[in-house]
This record gives C-alpha cells, sequence and structure tokens, in this order.
C-alpha cells in the first residue's frame, strides 16, 4: 500500500495472513502509538522536537565507565509524592525532570528533585523503562517497575501529560531529557530485550510466528527471564530488530548510554553488534547490563554473561560478588555482610572488588566467580530498584538504630572507592526505605516514592555521599583503567590486631594528573577502633572518616607513619 501526501498523524496497523490466519499487528517499528500502545501512528518526528532539542550539546564525559557514577530513578518515583515540589500537573510525568528548581515545601532550603540530583553530584541518571509497557493503563496511571516491554520504539504513554495524544509523549519526553543534559546530568536508557510483556499479542509473533521467542524442544515458549517468554536475539532478524531499536534511541532521543536487563540472556554477537553501531554514533555512549549467566537453551559460549566478559569488553556488569560482600546475601533478607556483622566470611569479595573484580595481584582468584579484563567493566552497588534498600537491609540484619547511619556511610565508602564504575538507586544518599518491601514492582506510591523530607532527616548521611563522590570525582588514583595500573599502584598497609580490616595505599598518583601523590585508605568493620601503618613517615591529611567525607582536610597527620581508624568505619588520607 502507498499513501501519497502528508501521513502525519495518520492511525495505521498491519493486517498479515500468515497460516489462513489473518491478523492484525501493531508495527514493530512503530515511532508512535495511540493510547496504551495499540494502534501505530504515522508522524513527522522533528515536529516532536522541543526548542534547540537537534542542537543540544551534550554534557562532557570522557565514555570511561570508571569516570561515571550511575543515579537509577524511576520516572514516577522522583515527583510524586507530596515532599517533591513539583508543579500538581506534573507529578509523576517526564515534565517534573523540567523543573530544575525545586525545594522541600516545609524547608526550602534542602533540595529536590532534579536540583538535589545535580547537587549530589553524578554524572548519569539511568531511568528505569521509557518505552511502551504495558503493565499500566495509560489512562488512568498507577506504579509499575515496567519491565514489561509492549512497542519498543515508542516511550511510555502513562508519564505523558496526555497519553492520548501520540506526539505528547515523544516531545514530553525529549524535554526531560533536554532538561537533564542543560544541568549537567548525562541519560542512561533501562531496556529489556530478553522479554515482552505477551508473547501471543506481541506484533513480531503475528506477524512471523514462531521466530521472535525461544522455544524448547517441545515446541513450548522458554522461560529463562521468568516472565514467561524469551527472545531469541541470536536469529538474524531479532538481532537486527534490537541494533536497529537501541541506535534509534541513542540518535533520535540522544541517549547517553543503556543498562541491558538480564543481559546474560542476550548472545554476545548482537551485543557486540550493538556497542559497534552506538560507537559509529557515539562512542562515550555507557553500556551496562546485568551479565548473570542464566540457563537456557542459549549455549554457554554464546551467552553476553559475567563468565563471558572478555568477549563483550566494552560491557559494564553489576558485581553481585561485592554487593553481597559488603551487606550480605541480597537473596537472603537476614544475611549479614562486611558491614554489618559478618566481615569473616565477606572480606575476599570485598577485596576482588576494590580492585575492580580484576585479575589482579592483589585479588583473590579462588573466591572470584567472574574476573573483569578491566576495572571499568565492574558495576559496584549496594542498592538497586529490586531487593532490599541498603537501609532496610541494614535493619533486617540487626544493625541498631543509633548505628545505622554510620553503618550506611561505611557500605557507601566501600562502593565509591572501590575501582569500577560506582552506581547507586534514587534516594539510597538519604537512607531511602521501602518498609521492608523487596519486590516493589508493583506497589504503592507511599511504598515506593521518594519522600525529600528523609533528605533534610539525615542530612549527614546525604552530604557524606555528597563527599565521596566529590573525592572519586577529583582524584584518578580511584578511577584507574587498567589491570596493570591497579598492579602498579596498590599497596598491602599492616594493621594491628584487627581482624579482616582492611588497609591499601594508591600510588604514583602524580604521574597519571593526580594532585595527591599518594592515597591511603583504611576500611575497618569492627567493633573495636584501630590503627593502620603507613608506607612512610611523612605528613598525612585526613579527608574521609566515619561522620564526614570530601576533598577537604578534616586532620592533619604530621611526620608519622601512624592513621587511627575507628570502629565500623572507612579512613582516607593523603600526601602530596
Amino acid at each position: 500500500y502507498t499513501a501519497t501526501g502528508d501521513q502525519h498523524g495518520k492511525v495505521y496497523m498491519y493486517v498479515v495472513n500468515v497460516d489462513d490466519r489473518t491478523l492484525e499487528a501493531v508495527d514493530p517499528y512503530a515511532r508512535a502509538v495511540t493510547l496504551n500502545g495499540n494502534r501505530s501512528v504515522v508522524v513527522d518526528l522533528a515536529k516532536s522536537n522541543p526548542t534547540g532539542f537537534a542542537t543540544e550539546k551534550k554534557p562532557t564525559f570522557s565514555g570511561k565507565p570508571t569516570d561515571a557514577i550511575v543515579y537509577e530513578l524511576h520516572v514516577r518515583d522522583l515527583s510524586i509524592d507530596s515532599s517533591s515540589g513539583v508543579t500538581a500537573a506534573r507529578k509523576g510525568k517526564y515534565l517534573a525532570f523540567t523543573e530544575t528548581s525545586t525545594v522541600l515545601p516545609t524547608n526550602t532550603s534542602v533540595k529536590t528533585g532534579i536540583s538535589s540530583i545535580k547537587d549530589l553530584g553524578v554524572t548519569h541518571v539511568q531511568l528505569m523503562p521509557v518505552y511502551d509497557f504495558g503493565s499500566v493503563n495509560e489512562a488512568a496511571p498507577t506504579f509499575n517497575w515496567g519491565y514489561d516491554p509492549q512497542n519498543y520504539n515508542v516511550p511510555e504513554g502513562s508519564y505523558s501529560s496526555n497519553p492520548s495524544d501520540p506526539m505528547t509523549r515523544i516531545n514530553e519526553l525529549k524535554q526531560a531529557i533536554q532538561s537533564m543534559h542543560a544541568q549537567g546530568l548525562r541519560v542512561i536508557m533501562d531496556v529489556v530485550y530478553n522479554h515482552v510483556m505477551n508473547p501471543n499479542t506481541f506484533s513480531q509473533e503475528s506477524i512471523v510466528p514462531g521466530y521472535f521467542f525461544r522455544t524448547d524442544a517441545s515446541g513450548n515458549l522458554t522461560n529463562s527471564s521468568g516472565c514467561g517468554n524469551d527472545i531469541a536475539s541470536e536469529r538474524p532478524m531479532v538481532r537486527k530488530f534490537i541494533v536497529d531499536s537501541v541506535s534509534y534511541w541513542a540518535k533520535e532521543y540522544h541517549m547517553d548510554g543503556f543498562r541491558f536487563d538480564i543481559l546474560g540472556l542476550t548472545d554476545i554477537t548482537t551485543f557486540n553488534q550493538i556497542r559497534s553501531a552506538l560507537d559509529g554514533i557515539d562512542n562515550t555512549i555507557l553500556t551496562l547490563g546485568e551479565g548473570w549467566n542464566t540457563d537456557g537453551v542459549l549455549p554457554f559460549n554464546q551467552r553476553a554473561a559475567q563468565p563471558n566478559i572478555s568477549q563483550i569488553p566494552r560491557a559494564s556488569l553489576f558485581n553481585d560478588q561485592s554487593r553481597d560482600g559488603i551487606k550480605g546475601d541480597t537473596g537472603n533478607a537476614l544475611g549479614k555482610g562486611y558491614v554489618n556483622g559478618w566481615p569473616d566470611a565477606y572480606v575476599k569479595q570485598v577485596i576482588n572488588g576494590i580492585v575492580g573484580q580484576t585479575n589482579s595481584t592483589y585479588g583473590d582468584g579462588p573466591t572470584r566467580s567472574w574476573t573483569t579484563t578491566e576495572p571499568g567493566q565492574s558495576v559496584n552497588y549496594v542498592e538497586v530498584h529490586d531487593g532490599l534498600t541498603l537501609r532496610d537491609k541494614l535493619v533486617a540484619t540487626g544493625v541498631s538504630s543509633t548505628t545505622l547511619a554510620q553503618t550506611d556511610k561505611f557500605a557507601a565508602s566501600l562502593v565509591f572507592l572501590m575501582q569500577g564504575l560506582p552506581f547507586m538507586q534514587a534516594g539510597q544518599e538519604f537512607m531511602r526505605t521501602k518498609n521492608g518491601d523487596a519486590n516493589s514492582y508493583k506497589s504503592s506510591d507511599a511504598i515506593n516514592s521518594l519522600k525529600w523530607g528523609l533528605a533534610l532527616t539525615n542530612a549527614d548521611v546525604r552530604n557524606y555521599y555528597k563527599g565521596l563522590i566529590a573525592l572519586r570525582k577529583a582524584h584518578p588514583l580511584f578511577r584507574l583503567t587498567t589491570t596493570a595500573a591497579i598492579n602498579s599502584s596498590f599497596k598491602w598497609a599492616p594493621y594491628y590486631n584487627i581482624p579482616n580490616a582492611l588497609g591499601y595505599t594508591w600510588t604514583g598518583g602524580k604521574a597519571i594528573g593526580d594532585t595527591w601523590d599518594s592515597i591511603a585508605v583504611a576500611h575497618n568493620p569492627s567493633t573495636s577502633a584501630g590503627t593502620m601503618t603507613l608506607p612512610s613517615t611523612a605528613t598525612w591529611y585526613v579527608v574521609v572518616n566515619d561522620k564526614t567525607a570530601g576533598t577537604t582536610t578534616l586532620q592533619t597527620l604530621s611526620n608519622t607513619n601512624k592513621l587511627p581508624v575507628p570502629a565500623r568505619g572507612t579512613v582516607v588520607a593523603y600526601r602530596f
């Protein structure tokens, strides 16, 4: 069928005859849809651009994963709570991101929303799914994480001020991205190319039945994703669709990175083709993923998973070993970790995290279930959208209210001082709680929304995170890019009689452009204070302790090689 003339706004469908069946299907490559994604719409995308969007300049970024600090955020969570200070009509919407000077209504000295995120100092905001997903009625939106793809190349309508207008959602998502870019924040898109909401009604299945999804020997859909279906990325036209889709978001929406849900279900060739396509668009775009080694019909040696990380060199994978090492088993709410009571069980996993999960001389090979080829491949974190928040995990493992803030700071110091790519969930900086809900994918706004009043209540914790971020950004010794650099810079430093305490230095800073030549770091999980022996007698300047973090000198230690370290805390000192 050929249509002549301007078709902007025209609603259309494909009518497909397959095996004596006639089916209607949404265009799999649709750029716009009607309410709830039920019909494709022709659009002139140039008309969707906010003023200046086509020529905007992205925030400067090196492209090195180790230079990134990622802040995971749900669109609705940002502003839906009354504490956000966002205009009522924009709460829970893309347009909330365009309000860049919001404050806590009850205390205007406290920043909220994008203003607070910018102030924190992170480099990238990772948006949880903003493609069109099927788990929410766009006409009457409720909360959902959104890991249920329906139309891959269209923005979700429930975050739009008018989901019935196909152009509004496109324009408003672009406004959100443009606003963050103007605030110096790059934007990562959370994508799910491993399963769909409903395989039976998915457009590709209607057009070419049996091609888009993996099946077992009996012809049944496989379920390695846990969502009832697995996308067959290894098939040429499925692979092409995925590469085309990611490229489209990068070019049309100016996305600065992609986080791949259950990347281990995607084949290696497809990921590398995605990376190659992105490099042709902008080689500073980041690619993160969940590299879980998930069993299924895809052969082991084809999986873009942790054990095969050497074959996907531009992938940064979430480090579950250091995560569980710091705070305890994520799958067991009561399981403790290095900072909250079981340091002897997890100290080696923490060590591996400190050296970026690399095959470093100083790591512990026997406890590594996977090894990076360079530190930027390790995404270091203790909290994401799924599982207990860090605060809730610490409470569940018996950390008392009197030591909760200090233990939270201790955990954060490990994440931000590890070599690799640090990652955090929105609100982690002010001890976000979901009331113990570890799987809040469709829970209420009362559970999920960001309560900005906590930024005031827990201001000391937030300031500690802010200080750690500033310290990391200011000093290349915390952002080494190769295993060889780690081996040449890292040195152990002994403690006095404190089991499982970790003391070490990063040296050679001046040679790589750092203003500090040597940085000493001490982590003490014990309930007793300790003393670390520094590598040389000199004047050392303390910038981090168990209460305060940053780049400002807190204490000067003259003509000494001893560094006092408090219980359940981290100390950082430097010398020129």
